[in-house]
């Protein structure tokens, strides 16, 4: 009854704490951890165990980290009728029961196949520009061996736990597997990649198992079958001090106590849950834990000390922090005073110089985005470790914690603004065509079903529940986190949810300098992700370009290497021509991963993060690029146009130039396809020849190496590309390429490195395809290429579908040939759209019955049609077609008119006068203005006294809607 009462006293406590603290602090303050400590103490009082430190005035009670007490009979239900969290059960009770009966027969069968130093008993480690260089010193019991190196990759294979050689320590090395010739060798620590840690920590994770499960069935065996596996790790790692490092490499600043960087330190969870479950029976048995206690605090004090401070690494060590926290009793029961309160404090509100605390580190957010400034599966995982720390705290706090940090929920949100229609993310930098981590849906549905948000519940379990139905996503329990953190069941979903407002038709995330630009759904759904380098994690990639369209990512970025110390990555992933781009002299460089070299944001519509903009036919952006290896001046234009039948098409208009006499420019566009042939503009095949072109010869970058099937041919006219992707019971997937010519233009055919951005089961890709090498178009300017510029346009289609697209013109206007006029035929014979795009808001072109001082503008035309479909201009002061004409007031405008049944559809950023001619079925007379409620206003139009044929309209402020209507 005491229990109780204490809970509910704390629980009032808090509640009246959050009613008075209205501004929400961004990190746990001083009070909320506080009642952290308070929370535990009340239990632990009650319960009045012996603490390990013997201390009088705190006696706790263990688990409490994911369990407790209070607990077992929800969790006990939950078992008895929750398939999936039962199977879990079943799954961890058979597997350790596999290693208790090899213990059984040999007790020491598991503790001897840790990775130990079971002969040297080494207490000191040294490490040399990321690898594990030796070790010496002599402790009085086998310590932990250190990690082998920093890079992952490695030519050998890691033997199975069975394979382990029991007590292994040999001066020698290891003895391994090469994967390349299937013979085993003696290899240094550091030629093995993660492979000592991996062994360890899958001996420690069957522990944390062996543990839970002691404290769910109350079985002794599975303690007694722990215990000297822990104990033994726990003493090994206590006379083993941290890594030294002999050189000044960046190592020196970021290590762990058993791996080469401290956000990978794993072992922390699997021992601190496995004390958790355990504590009780080490106390019953009076084992002493001062060591396992020290342990705790060195590996937090490491935790604090070395890291990265300005990137991920904060969130990835908060996340052990929270942990060693929780296992931890009060501050006062120890005399270096480092308890429960001292750990949430570095983990919450105490920055240091290497590890910044939460409430700081929520400040890299973009908090008007939500955005985190890294490449998208970095980014997630942030959100995921976020949502795991406040899923811990709250399970010790009940006091809403996500709510009290809502940049992260905000943030959890954003990332639906990375997805391509398929429901995978872009791919740029670091990244490949993952998902949002399920983990982030599962622990969102909980906190809001725990708090009984139903709108919130209902909208994130209908973004999961579509992968559930088509098999991307099981519900299961992979961990001993997710069996307890995740709902028993989803909520039905009584009515149709609107999720429209995650994934908006344009967005902009200027802290990672990306632009995505969505058209249409299902199968005519296109997408462009536009991306330059900026943030964490990034490519050395210029104004780089991902498209989507017919159910696949075409034109896919190539993800990373085989890790980030591979030559592949420095010397190709990494670098330019492995992204679609243009490289300049062949020698187009900067800095990866860290990077800051962003584009700048000139033009685009529709407004990011709009929802539901009036005009809906068109979507473009314009960026600007300076590229530094050479000081190139770049700009790229991409436009996604809408069709009548709802097939649209992708124009691309790349401008590229340096100051120096002599320059090259080369335009690298990737494709996914089977096949990939190119024509001349009558559609006669074109006939390649080898070339010894595209090297690292003279200077370039190493990059053009790694391309393979080098073809080229000079040719001047415009010219046509076919990528075409074959998949047996589906029509063909085609995307064609109208390509401007150039004089003499060298056009070459490729074959580029795999992409690792695609893989199996994100479904951006055919399956036949994962894995091959990537077909690629280069076009070689050796002059610049900035009044000439690339002008492409995509043109996706579905053999024997609705090809929108029957012909394509390129031309310049003469007056102005930097601008760039392109005429696109229709399938109808009867549609065409004329595309013109100049450099700048200040540049003029006129021809004929055309007149434009602005960037960008397209006119739609259906013959025999007095009006036409549209009229779109963005960035433009004056356009003039035939006698329709507008005229921005002070401010470059972007512009819409849109012949719709209801009248001339009006939309505009900026005030302007428009100038509608009278023809013979439409008079026009009055605009209606419409307010954000949907009310509106009549105005008369006035006759222009210099053209009696026309009325004008001014506009003295933007409006969204506002509709021309003929008297």
């Amino acid at each position: 009854m005491k229990l109780y009462l204490n809970l509910i006293l704390a629980s009032v406590f808090m509640m009246f704490f959050n009613k008075q603290n209205k501004v929400k602090s961004i990190g746990v303050n001083w009070m909320r951890i506080l009642m952290v400590f308070l929370l535990m103490m009340q239990i632990g009082i009650v319960c009045g165990q012996n603490n390990v430190n013997n201390s009088t005035t705190s006696n706790k009670i263990h688990p409490r980290i994911l369990n407790s007490e209070l607990k077992r009979e929800a969790l006990e239900n939950s078992l008895a009728k929750v398939e999936w969290k039962r199977e879990f059960v079943e799954r961890k009770k058979e597997s350790v029961e596999k290693y208790i009966q090899l213990c059984e027969k040999d007790p020491n069968w598991l503790v001897s196949r840790l990775q130990m130093n079971w002969k040297t008993k080494h207490s000191n480690v040294y490490l040399k520009g990321g690898n594990f260089s030796y070790s010496d010193g002599e402790a009085p019991v086998p310590t932990v061996r250190y990690s082998g190196t920093r890079d992952w990759a490695t030519d050998y294979i890691k033997p199975k736990l069975e394979d382990v050689e029991p007590y292994f320590d040999d001066e020698r090395g290891y003895f391994l597997e090469n994967k390349n010739t299937g013979k085993k060798e003696w290899v240094h620590p550091s030629k093995m990649g993660h492979a000592i840690e991996g062994i360890n920590r899958q001996i420690l994770s069957i522990v944390q198992d062996a543990a839970f499960l002691y404290w769910l069935t109350g079985e002794e065996k599975y303690a007694k079958f722990a215990e000297p596996v822990f104990l033994t790790y726990m003493d090994g790692m206590h006379y083993r001090n941290p890594p030294e490092v002999l050189d000044e490499s960046s190592q020196k600043d970021i290590s762990g106590l058993a791996t080469f960087e401290v956000i990978h330190e794993q072992a922390v969870i699997h021992l601190a849950l496995s004390y958790d479950y355990l504590y009780n029976y080490f106390i019953k048995n009076k084992r002493d834990l001062h060591h396992s206690v020290a342990v705790f605090q060195k590996w937090g004090d490491q935790i604090i000390k070395y890291g990265i401070p300005d990137n991920n690494w904060n969130l990835f060590q908060a996340r052990f922090l929270t942990y060693i926290a929780l296992v931890l009793e009060g501050d006062e029961n120890y005399a270096n005073g480092k308890g429960q309160q001292y750990y949430l404090k570095h983990t919450f509100d105490v920055s240091t110089p290497r590890q910044i605390a939460i409430k700081d580190a929520l400040l890299v957010y973009d908090q008007e985005t939500g955005i985190w400034p890294e490449s998208p599966s970095y980014s997630m995982h942030v959100n995921t470790t976020l949502l795991e720390i406040m899923a811990l705290l709250d399970n010790v706090t009940n006091a809403n914690e996500l709510a009290n940090f809502p940049i992260i929920e905000k943030a959890a949100l954003a990332c639906f603004q990375y997805l391509f229609p398929s429901g995978n993310n872009v791919g740029f930098g670091d990244s490949g065509h993952g998902t949002i981590p399920f983990e982030n849906f599962e622990l969102l549905i909980a906190n809001y079903k725990k708090y009984k948000n139903t709108k919130k519940e209902q909208l994130i379990t209908s973004l999961l529940q579509p992968d559930i139905e088509n098999g991307s996503y099981k519900r299961r329990a992979k961990d001993l986190f997710q069996l307890n953190f995740y709902v028993d069941e989803l909520s039905s979903i009584a009515e149709e949810v609107e999720t429209s407002a995650l994934m908006t038709p344009t967005f902009y995330a200027s802290n990672v300098s990306m632009f995505v630009q969505r058209m249409g759904k299902a199968d005519k759904a296109i997408m462009v992700s536009t991306v330059g380098s900026y943030g964490n994690h990034a490519h050395t990639n210029g104004i780089s370009m991902e498209l989507f369209a017919n159910n696949y990512v075409h034109a896919p970025d190539m993800g990373r290497g085989r890790s980030y110390w591979s030559p592949d990555f420095k010397e190709y992933y990494a670098k330019m021509p492995a992204h679609n781009t243009v490289v300049v002299d062949g020698k187009s460089n900067y800095s990866n991963m860290r990077s800051f070299h962003p584009y700048s944001m000139d033009h685009h519509y529709p407004k990011s993060g709009e929802l539901n903009p009036g005009f809906k036919q068109v979507s473009f952006c314009k960026v600007s690029f300076v590229e530094p290896a050479t000081n190139a001046d770049q700009q790229r234009l991409t436009a996604i146009i809408n069709t009548p039948s709802g097939n649209g098409y992708v124009l691309d208009l790349f401008r590229s130039k340096t100051e120096e006499d002599t320059q090259k420019h080369e335009y690298f566009y990737h494709n996914l396809a089977h096949s990939f042939q190119l024509y001349d503009h009558a559609d006669k095949q074109l006939k390649l020849r080898k070339t010894k072109e595209l090297t690292s010869k003279d200077g370039q970058l190493k990059a053009y190496d790694y391309l393979t099937d080098k073809k080229e041919i000079t040719l001047d006219g415009d010219l046509k590309a076919m990528f075409k992707i074959k998949e047996d019971g589906k029509p063909d997937n085609l995307m064609k390429v109208w390509i401007k010519g150039n004089e003499n233009q060298s056009i070459f055919s490729v074959k580029s490195p795999k992409s690792n951005a695609i893989s199996k089961g994100t479904g951006t890709a055919p399956k036949s395809l994962i894995g091959k090498k990537m077909p690629t178009l280069i076009l070689r300017r050796n002059e610049e290429a900035w009044t000439k510029p690339f002008v492409l346009l995509f043109n996706p289609y579905f053999e024997n579908g609705d090809n929108p697209i029957e012909d394509v013109d390129f031309s310049e206007m003469q007056k102005n040939p930097s601008c760039q006029k392109i005429k696109v035929s229709h399938s109808n014979g009867i549609t065409n759209d004329q595309i013109v795009v100049s450099k700048s808001e200040n540049d003029v072109v006129s021809n004929d019955d055309f007149y434009q001082k602005g960037l960008f503008s397209i006119v739609r035309v259906t013959e025999e049609k007095d009006i036409p479909d549209f009229i779109f201009a963005s960035g433009v002061y004056q356009l003039k077609y035939k006698e329709w004409e507008i005229l921005a007031v002070n401010t470059a405008a972007t512009v819409s008119i849109e012949n719709t049944n209801e009248g001339l559809m009006v939309q505009n950023d900026n005030p302007v006068v428009l100038k509608v001619p009278i023809i013979t079925d439409f008079k026009p007379a009055i605009i209606r203005l419409f307010d954000e409620t949907g009310k509106y206003i009549d105005r008369k139009g006035n006759v222009n006294r210099h053209n009696t044929n026309q009325i004008e309209f001014r506009l003295a402020k933007p409006y969204k809607k506002a509709l021309i209507i003929s008297e």
